[in-house]
């Protein structure tokens, strides 16, 4: 029976020993970026239930200047025709 050289054996241990601890790191990864993506759709919903609550606060054409605070009315563009 053949068998591999103690130099060969410990090559291919040791890439597979890396390439485990690669999958597992993708593994953790995925993991957080579904975490990220979790913590996004609250973050999205948060803002839009704040949004909501603005606009019946402050009425729809509310623009909130996100620096400041200061609350002003859409400016209405006017429309010409030729």
């Amino acid at each position: 029976m053949s068998k591999l050289s103690k130099k060969e054996l410990e090559t291919i241990q040791e890439l597979n020993t890396e390439f485990n601890k690669i999958k597992v790191k993708l593994g953790d990864l995925a993991l957080q970026k579904h975490g990220l993506c979790l913590r996004v759709e609250k973050i999205k919903s948060e803002f839009s239930e704040n949004e909501k609550a603005l606009a019946e606060k402050y009425g729809a054409d509310a623009v909130i200047n996100l620096e400041t605070g200061e609350v002003t009315k859409k400016e209405v563009e006017e429309v010409t025709q030729d």
